[in-house]
């Protein structure tokens, strides 16, 4: 059976007990029906994962124990941020799991001409919060130890003002080209428009600042297929992917 994994905030070290937040106590205790002296491992995003032990399981507290350190990453070597135009409902939360699984380092919400989202103030807020849950939950699902940045959502021209990253690709069915081979970079701004896709200014704009034409073959994908097949397969040309 799957040891099952656990995100904290808390500090973690060997030989301590702790209590765990609220939301994981929830799971534990009535999603999973775990008992005390089954087995977890617990990670806080500050590098490696912990073997762990359940102590007590209450309605509203359990209590672990913490045991050994084990130095396991399974981060690729391309550090990939998306910058991702916000889509409307469970879409986005979707998209955000499986580029997590993917390998993701970071996400970026973007608003664009003809993004039809609106968030501001705190309803901005409570959405990056939510979305931060979701990549929690793949990276105990997938066996991820470092959590993926999921910042607030901002304008086009302000991303592709401010994102560095070794190379630069826009996503666009227009696209005349392809990405070429060439030596790997260690980082990539990866740029996908919305359902209705960029505009011919955005486009320009865009690739006026450095970021190369993609294209994926000659169908149109929709917003939440294309970027996962842009990750998948720059994970395996330059990442943790490779075919064969």
């Amino acid at each position: 059976m799957r040891v099952p994994r656990i995100y904290t905030h808390q500090v973690l070290s060997p030989q301590t007990q702790l209590e765990l937040e609220s939301a994981p106590t929830q799971h534990i205790a009535r999603a999973m029906r775990m008992r005390a002296g089954d087995a977890l491992t617990l990670f806080n995003g500050r590098g490696g994962e912990y073997a762990a032990t359940i102590d007590t399981v209450g309605k509203k507290t359990v209590l672990v124990t913490v045991g050994e350190h084990h130095d396991t990453e399974k981060e690729s070597p391309l550090a990939i941020h998306l910058g991702i135009a916000v889509s409307r409902g469970e879409r986005m939360d979707w998209l955000i799991q499986k580029a997590v699984e993917l390998g993701v380092c970071s996400i970026s919400p973007l608003f664009t001409q003809r993004t039809e989202v609106k968030l501001k103030g705190d309803r901005a807020d409570k959405k990056v919060r939510h979305w931060q849950l979701i990549a929690i939950a793949a990276c105990e699902q997938c066996g991820r130890n470092q959590l993926p940045a999921i910042n607030p959502p901002q304008n086009l021209s302000a991303w592709v003002e401010t994102t560095q990253a070794d190379r630069k690709l826009v996503l666009h069915h227009r696209a005349t080209i392809e990405a070429e081979a060439q030596q790997a970079p260690a980082s990539i701004a990866l740029l996908i428009g919305p359902e209705g896709g960029l505009s011919p200014l955005e486009i320009s704009t865009t690739e006026s600042v450095g970021y190369g034409a993609l294209r994926l073959g000659p169908r149109i994908m929709r917003t939440e297929t294309a970027p996962l097949a842009a990750i998948a397969i720059l994970q395996a040309r330059w990442g943790d992917m490779p075919l064969g």
